[in-house]
């Protein structure tokens, strides 16, 4: 099968193209960094079978600095995708966000919940769903802080928390009370790679979101990563007011649809991200 990806070079994009190799598919990667641009030209996916569409501005305080470049990229860019795929009879997998349910009303949440976005991110991502969902053969998969990648945003919180760590630096929590469901990287790759085999086989699937089903505070975060490092120290921070504060989701839905279950606890997420930061550095592994 010939997979188009957008977004290819990106955290989930890089690790996603090398999977869809390993499982025999032929990729077709887009990505700003090498010169693609979902805005503009989306052509050279022409000859694909299905696309997972992953380009985004794909940070909610991008967003809200630039809103008319997030609205460009990740609603133009969707529309461009999916005029393609409309025209080609092609499958689209659009990547969405946690973001879209807003602040949940309780815990945790399932794909029915609400959409109910606070912010300009999870608006584009609403709307995003709706161009893909108007299509015969488009699904949607919402990510919920996907972490794993020593050359990730440094801005997010995990490689944020762990650089500053590793650097003898603070960890600033924006919010202690803060929560959230961190999903190692591969954990996400392989419920990628199982929607991609159900809608190669004709299906189309329903929302699902890729969890772990276990919150974690941001305190609770920067404590287990200055005790992994035994390094940095903590402060607190203003936390950010237009980002929702805590989210929790139900992975009953992928293990019922898909028979994927998040296999990496945060834990060891954590222990092999600091490792390969070491290792990346020449410092001390354990």
């Amino acid at each position: 099968m010939r997979v188009g990806v957008t977004g290819s070079a990106g955290l989930i994009g890089s690790a996603l193209v090398r999977a869809l190799e390993a499982d025999g598919h032929a990729v077709v990667g887009l990505d700003l960094r090498t010169g693609g641009d979902v805005r503009d030209d989306v052509t050279a996916l022409a000859d694909c079978d299905g696309i997972v569409h992953l380009a985004a501005v794909s940070r909610v305080v991008w967003a809200e600095r630039d809103p008319e470049s997030a609205w460009a990229t990740n609603v133009g860019g969707t529309t461009n995708v999916c005029a393609l795929a409309a025209d080609r009879g092609m499958w689209v997998l659009f990547a969405s966000s946690r973001e879209v349910y807003g602040q949940p009303a309780s815990l945790p949440v399932r794909e029915d919940a609400p959409l109910a976005p606070l912010n300009v991110y999870a608006r584009t991502k609403v709307e995003g769903e709706r161009l893909v969902r108007d299509l015969p053969r488009g699904a949607v998969v919402r990510f919920s802080n996907v972490y794993g990648a020593t050359d990730d945003h440094a801005d997010r919180v995990i490689p944020a928390f762990v650089r500053a760590a590793l650097a003898g630096g603070t960890l600033v929590v924006e919010g202690r009370g803060h929560c959230f469901d961190f999903v190692w990287i591969d954990d996400a790759v392989r419920g990628i790679l199982a929607l991609v085999r159900r809608m190669s086989d004709g299906e189309v699937p329903a929302p699902v979101h890729l969890v772990t089903g276990v919150g974690t505070t941001l305190l609770d975060l920067a404590e287990r990563v200055v005790a992994i490092t035994d390094a940095g120290r903590i402060a607190d921070g203003p936390p950010r007011t237009f980002d929702v504060s805590r989210f929790q989701g139900d992975p009953s839905r992928a293990a019922s649809l898909l028979g994927w279950r998040a296999e990496v606890g945060l834990e060891e997420g954590l222990r092999r991200l600091i490792r390969a930061h070491r290792d990346q550095s020449g410092g001390p592994r354990s």
